[in-house]
């Protein structure tokens, strides 16, 4: 496993380690192995969606300043 791969990536090698395990067609020690890097994935994944999400809230704060400097500006106006 990689560090080095984007949400989508980590997503689908997560898909794929879910699918193996649940086929049951793999070795114990394959399947603590792989559910290690799951885990692993698992965590990164949540990490960049909370990162992404911060991104996303701090772009509307960013608007909703605007738009309420915008608001104010014309009531003064008026």
């Amino acid at each position: 496993m990689s560090n080095n791969m984007n949400f989508e990536q980590a997503l689908a090698r997560l898909e794929d380690i879910v699918k193996k395990l649940e086929s049951g067609n793999v070795s114990l020690d394959e399947s603590i192995e792989i559910y290690q890097e799951g885990i692993t994935l698992s965590k990164q994944c949540s990490g960049m969606l909370e990162e992404a999400e911060g991104k996303v809230m701090a772009i509307v704060n960013k608007e909703q300043d605007i738009i309420e400097e915008f608001v104010i500006s014309q009531i003064k106006e008026a």
